[in-house]
Order: structure tokens, then sequence, then C-alpha cells
């Protein structure tokens, strides 16, 4: 740890951890359920001190409509903390579906931030992306977004880089002849020469919804981790975690930088795979949690529930691990002090199908009371869990509701019809375990504008998702 304050955000994880700044703020994505309006950044204020507490006070349009927003990062961040000539002053908003970026200016004025640049879709396309997803800067000062598809939305994984002085983009990170076959999330661990990206599908067919027999089909789904090489830019290493690991989405190395191994969770199975180095330098994975599914009646059959896990991250301390199961509604709280053998440490309930459609549960292994709906200050949950978010104290965990508008809208229906949701989770960082806490809600479903939908959500100063730290030598 440095005494003395350096560039963008924190030292160390643990300097983050331990000596961090509250949040005040909430930087929460919007997303449209109705395509005729403007996505836009709402601010929140979660000041517990504050009267406008748990209240959106500020909304940044994008400007146009079809957007889909869906996740963010920064211009710099604590990759960048032996820089002190940078700031982390511009917040990056990638649009799934125009393939548009939104510059937004959040140091200005931290509660009015202010759209400074939009980089168009088709400058993205030029270079064959499509569909921009992950956003984290790099220790050089550049940008670089993880792409899930070509100009024409079939399936490829890429990396676009922007130039954080110009905002303009540059071109596309990958070397060599190989190709991921599908994209979505990136984490790079510079100590050891590598950088692992996960797989989505086809945008051009998950776009429309969620189709069970397209999990199945090789053309449209993915199930593997791709490893590269750090320093040339090149896919040296595929794993396939086969049918059990169907599209693993958000994939999170152990945040101290010298650590050679971390997380991957596999949505439409709901398993957690490690990740780790092996002695013989090769990168492998096995599977170390499984949410088994439910067995319930709908449409008068029996069929199984999957949890469908949307979100994984990890403390700044590497203690605990949090994920989502926005189908069947709970959010889990693991101790991975051993990342080998994690252990269930505390499950809270909110919202999911079951609890709002009153499906016959068949068979639970694990719960023996189907769960029950959820109310927080008079609203009900609709959804289920989605995004999370864990202040750098690890005692605050936020959790939004929407996974992709056009899921909502399949699984859920009336959330576009009343508006998605943010509660608060009060977690015992000492013994473990997790608590709702009953004061605090964000309703978006009494926005001006009509209902929206909550996704990705950041802090001013960073969070336990967007910074990546450089191990000093």
């Amino acid at each position: 740890m440095s005494c003395c304050k350096g560039g963008p955000g924190y030292a160390s994880p643990l300097d983050a951890f331990r000596n961090g700044i509250r949040e005040e703020l909430l930087y929460v994505v919007c997303v449209q359920p109705d395509n005729t309006k403007q996505d836009y950044l709402a601010t929140v204020d979660v000041d517990p001190k504050s009267p406008t507490y748990s209240q959106v006070i500020h909304r940044t349009h994008t400007g146009s409509v079809g957007d889909e927003l869906h996740h963010s990062g920064w211009n710099v961040c604590s990759s960048c903390y032996n820089k002190p000539e940078l700031k982390r002053d511009f917040l990056i908003l990638p649009a799934l579906h125009s393939s548009n970026v939104f510059v937004v200016d959040v140091g200005t004025d931290p509660r009015k931030p202010k759209l400074h640049k939009v980089i168009d879709g088709s400058e993205m396309r030029s270079f064959n992306c499509s569909f921009p997803h992950t956003t984290h800067c790099l220790a050089n000062g550049e940008i670089m977004i993880s792409t899930m598809g070509d100009k024409d939305e079939n399936g490829k994984g890429d990396f676009v880089l922007i130039d954080s002085k110009t905002l303009k983009v540059t071109g596309t990170w990958t070397k060599g002849s190989k190709f991921a076959k599908f994209g979505y999330d990136f984490w790079y661990q510079p100590y050891h020469d590598v950088m692992v990206s996960t797989e989505w599908g086809t945008p051009k067919y998950f776009k429309t919804g969620y189709h069970p027999d397209d999990t199945s089909n090789p053309e449209r789904y993915g199930t593997s981790l791709n490893v590269y090489k750090w320093s040339t830019h090149e896919l040296q290493q595929i794993i396939d975690l086969g049918s059990e690991g169907c599209a693993p989405l958000e994939t999170r190395f152990l945040h101290d930088p010298k650590s050679a191994q971390g997380f991957v969770g596999c949505a439409l199975e709901a398993n957690v795979y490690r990740f780790y180095k092996s002695t013989d330098g090769k990168w492998k994975a096995h599977k170390v949690i499984d949410i088994p599914a439910k067995t319930i009646i709908q449409d008068n059959k029996e069929t199984k529930l999957n949890g469908l896990m949307s979100d994984i991250l990890l403390s700044l301390d590497d203690k605990y691990l949090y994920f989502s199961c926005w189908l069947h509604g709970d959010v889990r709280q693991y101790d991975v002090s051993d990342p080998e053998n994690p252990k269930l440490t505390s499950q809270i309930h909110l919202g999911g199908q079951i609890a709002n459609y009153g499906l016959t549960v068949v068979e639970d292994k694990e719960l023996k009371e189907p769960a029950k709906p959820v109310f927080v200050k008079g609203k009900r949950l609709l959804g289920g869990p989605q995004m999370l978010q864990l202040s750098l104290d690890g005692k605050r965990l936020y959790v939004s509701s929407s996974l992709y508008s056009p899921w909502d809208k399949q699984f859920y229906p009336k959330i576009a019809e009343e508006g998605g949701w943010i509660v608060k989770l009060d977690v015992d960082i000492i013994n473990g375990g997790m608590k709702l806490d009953p004061d605090f809600l964000v309703d978006f479903g009494k926005e001006p504008e009509g209902p929206v939908l909550p996704h990705e959500m950041r802090y001013p100063g960073g969070d336990c998702t967007s910074d990546i730290w450089l191990a000093e030598e």
C-alpha cells in the first residue's frame, strides 16, 4: 500500500476494502421497455443521511431510442493508479442493440452527470464488431470493450479499443488468426500474462428471447472459457465446460493481482466453475457449485426450472463469493477462503418465478417450502434478483432486477408494466450472513416517463467489478 495518493482508485484491493470511501451515489443503467423512449443513466442517492436517500435524483438520457444499455465501465480505473495525471471522470456505456457507446461526464458534477459524447455504432461495425458488452480500462490508458457479434450479429468474440483521450474506436485488440466463437465478459491478470473471456451466444438469436432448443445448438450458445496471452493478444487455449457450463457469463479473477484463479457463473444450468493455472502452465476449470433445478408444474406439465445464474462477484478481500439466480429468485453468499471448496453461508429470496407465479413445486432438493412473494415498503418484488454490486468494505450488497429487456418481458411480463427495483442487503463480513434492509427501495415503476428496467450499478469511486489491480514487482 502506498502512503501517498497516486492516480485513480486505490493502491490495492485491500486498500480499497479497508480505507475505501463509503458510497453516496449509485449510477444505474436503465432500459426502457418501450422502445420509443430513451434509455438513461439514473443517479441514485444512497447516502442514509440525505433527505433524498434511495431516490433517483438525476437522469442522463442517451438522446436516441432502441439502444439497450447494458453494462458500463470507466475511462480509467485502479489499473492506472500509478498515473496521477489520469482521472476517473467518464463512465462508458455501450449499448447492445445499437452498438453505440455513450460517454458520460461524471467528473464535473457527480450528482448530475452529462452526456459528453456518442461514439456511433458504425465505428464499431467498421471493425466487424457489434453487441458491445464489458468495459475495462487498461493500464496504458486505453479503454477495451468486449463484443459478442460481428457486424451482422453472428457470433464472434472480439474486443474493441477506444483511445481514452480522443474517445475514438482505434481498432480491435485480438491478434493472430484465432478468434473466440462467442463473446461476453473478460478479466485480465497481467502478472500471469493472461486474460480470460466468456461466452453467451449468437446475438441475432438470443436478442429475440430465450428458446430452449437453442441451448443445445453449438452455433447459438457458448460453453467455453477463452484464454488469451495478455502480452501478445493471442487466443491460446479454449476450455470447453460442456453442457453443464452453458452460457458462462460473468467471470471474476480473485482480486489479488498475483492470484492464478477465479470463478465464472454459468447461467443456464446455474453452476459456478473455478478456473486456475495448473503446474504445467495450462489453465483448467472444474465445477465447484451446482444449483439443482426445481421440478414444477407449468402449463399442466411437469418440467424443470433451472436457477439462471445471472451475476457473480467477489468481495475485495476475496473471502466471499455472491451470485444471483434470476429465475429461482435467490441471492447467495459463499465463503471461498478455500476456493476449491466454497461453503454456503447465506441465502435470501427476492422474488423469482415460483414466488411470483404461484407455481406448484413437485420436487425441490434444497427448500422444504416454496419461496413466497417479497414486499419492500409495500412494493412486491416482481421479477428476480439480477445484477449485484457490493460496497468496498463488503457490508452492503445492492441488487437490481433486470437481466435483458427481451428476456425480462418473456419471463416476467408484469415487470415491464410495473417497473423494476433495487434493494439493499446488509452483510455480516465476519461470520457471513445477509439481511434485507426493509427501509431501502428504489422503485423504478414510478419514473416520470413510465416504468423502466434497472440493470448494472456503479459507484463514482469504483467498485468490486470495475477495478482491476496490477501486481507490484
